[in-house]
């Protein structure tokens, strides 16, 4: 208990200051957080190896390898995904998505057709088996829930219309999730059959129709359970409930995420929605900072040299299909040029699933070979380069929509 407190201690002292350093300069505090955990966590190199005697990760004789992953550290990061989808749902009511049902199904296609076929592209380049290239196309087509909410929330895009296709996006690879994993995991593991499969689907689908018609429904039942004049109160009520739910939707096989969403869409039509603002955002925040903390503490950059290769090509083809999928997808909803590249560079991050697929690569793989570790190794590295890359992008927006004007037409810079 000692030695989980101190590194705990350790955890959250290392993340003010990262987020402190960065702050004073005006950047996203999000790949602060990433590197952060690099440097602290488990996986950080001792020296150079043969190339230098210098301790990397120690000051003199103090090591700087101060956290573990632990389950505690595991736990903490989980509620950060399930807070930050909860907050992105306040921002929208059930309508909203059934009202877009077309739209959304139209680009999720979009998505899901090029950087899938991208992924699936490049395993094929890159000489992987047909298991390999499936998991290879699932980590870069899934982008990151968690990295890109909390990037929009931040940047303040979450009541803009480029949210929408954003959202809309979102929703259909975490519903996809659901089909993809089950499968997947049919396949690699061996220890069931498509029909264990199709079971499973079924079942998170249909899960996931009480969630929406809890959400749609539930409105009234929602204002007066969590009706309190107690702040404490109020918090252990929403935090549980959202939480519990978060929880049975991983047992039934559906994403955390868009469970989370869900149950913020329940409280969108509410009256608590600004008390939420006000209560529940600092949690919020503290939960997402120990996500990212997370991603950096399950990079090992000693397996990256390996898969140095496949790693530049990946993130270089993957954020050009992003853009272009993302672009396309904000021209589905009427925008204009300059709101569709922000979806485009909204939906470059990648983060929690292709972790989740990195780990199931392992397990299947026994940890040797293509599968047990070349695929965990760049699966680790990539969400970490672009978690960094995506969150760079979306918070310079600006800038690339002005080097993009003048792109299009000289003159306006003249």
């Amino acid at each position: 208990m000692a030695v989980a407190l101190y590194e705990i201690g350790i955890a959250i002292t290392a993340l003010a200051v990262a987020g402190s350093l960065v702050h004073r300069f005006g950047l996203s505090v999000i790949p602060a957080y990433i590197v952060i955990g690099v440097l602290v966590g488990p996986n950080y190199p001792t020296t150079l190896g043969d190339l230098s005697p210098v301790a990397l990760g120690a000051v003199g004789d103090v090591s700087l390898q101060l956290v573990s992953n632990s389950d505690l550290v595991a736990g903490l990061a989980e509620l950060g995904i399930v807070l930050l989808l909860f907050f992105l749902g306040l921002e929208f009511s059930v309508s909203q998505l059934l009202g877009d049902g077309r739209r959304i199904a139209t680009i999720g296609v979009i998505d899901l057709a090029l950087n899938f076929g991208i992924g699936l592209a490049l395993g094929l380049a890159f000489g992987f088996g047909p298991v390999e290239t499936l998991f290879l196309a699932g980590i870069v087509y899934i982008s990151s829930s968690a990295v890109i909410t909390k990037s929009i929330i931040d940047e303040g895009w979450v009541a803009n219309p480029e949210s929408g296709p954003i959202l809309g996006t979102l929703v259909f690879e975490d519903i996809f999730i659901a089909i993809y994993l089950a499968v997947l995991s049919a396949v690699a593991l061996g220890g069931g059959s498509l029909a264990d499969a199709a079971v499973s689907v079924g079942t998170a689908f249909a899960f996931l129709g009480v969630l929406l018609a809890a959400a749609w429904y539930g409105t009234g039942v929602v204002e007066r359970l969590f009706s309190t004049g107690s702040d404490e109160l109020f918090l252990l009520r929403v935090l549980g409930v959202t939480t519990l739910v978060a929880g049975v939707a991983l047992v039934m096989g559906v994403s955390e995420a868009v469970a989370a969403f869900f149950v913020g869409t329940a409280f969108s039509g509410t009256d608590h929605t600004e008390r939420i603002e006000h209560v529940i955002a600092p949690s919020r925040d503290f939960f997402a900072a120990v996500f990212f903390f997370a991603i950096g503490l399950t990079t090992d950059v000693t397996l990256l040299a390996d898969v140095a290769l496949l790693l530049v090509v990946a993130v270089v083809v993957t954020t050009a299909s992003k853009l272009l999928s993302g672009t396309a997808s904000g021209r589905v909803y009427d925008l204009d040029p300059r709101r569709s590249l922000r979806v485009g560079l909204g939906m470059v991050p990648r983060g929690e699933f292709s972790l989740i697929l990195a780990t199931l690569a392992a397990t299947a793989g026994g940890n040797a070979g293509t599968l047990g570790e070349v695929v965990p190794a760049f699966a680790v590295g990539y969400v970490l380069v672009m978690s960094i890359v995506g969150t760079l992008l979306i918070q310079n927006a600006s800038a690339i929509e002005r080097v993009r004007k003048l792109a299009v037409s000289p003159e306006a810079g003249s």
